[in-house]
């Protein structure tokens, strides 16, 4: 029971929030344009959820192969790091993880055209990209970038496109706003690790620009998230979730510029709840607005 406590424990089930938002908007924008289709709805969850946890293994994995996690880390218990898990199990994990992504991807092609195949590669290379390879991008402040583009654009405008056959401006914006809201999970974890990423040599934004200017891009990103919804729907339920979201996240910044060490794991779970939230809430405003 330990180690089936450990493996689960290794999906990092508190960032899975960043997975699920944007299929459930870009499935809220398929389901107002009437062409939202239930399986392959679930099978983009299965490629969001699966590479995301993919992802956490490989980060698991490599981070500790490369002396990035020790036994002494602040953050939520790494399973190599800490001997919970043998790394070789976690590796295997990552791979078993990206086939079962990759197995949903390609029944995609019943509901979208074979290019999808060359997006689900690429998806597939960043999954251990991230973390691993020559030039591992979370150790080269490419991080960020990487969260925004993966864990907002592509999935909501794949999302959408495989069911409705469209890409539209709308969906651009709506993947923008959550991979925003998702890079406040990455920066709680990076601002709780600066010197620890400093002593390996591991190059963050926060490591290269300071905790200061990183909590303001948090702060940043949520207030881009409310401007974002407002601005695709004019409505009073979408300014009631924004004004909303944006003394929320006001708060959260303060807590963020407050907090230190370990206390922070608890904001991550926040943040990323918030992530979801606001995903939930938006795909209300867009379906029923």
């Amino acid at each position: 029971m330990g180690k089936i406590k450990s493996f689960l424990s290794a999906t990092r089930p508190r960032t899975l929030p960043a997975s699920i938002a944007p299929v459930l908007l870009g499935s809220a924008v398929a389901v107002r344009e009437g062409e939202f289709k239930l399986c392959a709805a679930l099978l983009c969850m299965g490629v969001a959820l699966f590479a995301q946890i993919a992802s956490n293994f490989a980060n698991d994995y490599f981070d500790f192969k490369n002396g990035s996690d020790t036994p002494g880390r602040q953050g939520p218990v790494r399973m190599s790091a800490s001997g919970k898990l043998k790394a070789e199990t976690v590796l295997y994990g990552a791979i078993g993880f990206l086939i079962a992504a990759c197995l949903c991807g390609l029944c995609l092609l019943f509901f979208a055209p074979w290019w999808i195949i060359p997006v689900g590669i690429v998806i597939a290379i960043c999954v251990f990209a991230y973390s691993a390879g020559p030039y591992p991008l979370s150790r080269h402040a490419l991080g960020d970038i990487t969260v925004l583009v993966f864990y907002g654009l592509v999935p909501v405008i794949l999302t959408c496109f495989v069911q409705s056959g469209n890409i539209s401006f709308e969906t651009v914006l709506l993947g923008t706003a959550t991979g925003l809201l998702s890079v406040n999970i990455l920066i709680v974890n990076n601002y709780r690790d600066v010197e620890e990423d400093k002593a390996c040599g591991k190059i963050t934004t926060a490591v290269l620009w300071g905790r200061p200017t990183v909590a303001k891009i948090y702060l940043v990103d949520i207030l881009a998230a409310c401007i974002i919804l407002s601005c695709i729907s004019p409505s009073l339920p979408a300014m009631a979730v924004s004004i909303t979201l944006m003394i929320w996240g006001i708060a959260l910044w303060r807590r963020l510029q407050h907090t230190t060490g370990c206390a922070l794991n608890r904001l991550l779970g926040t943040t990323a709840a918030t992530v979801s939230i606001w995903a939930l809430a938006a795909s209300a405003i867009i379906i029923f607005s």
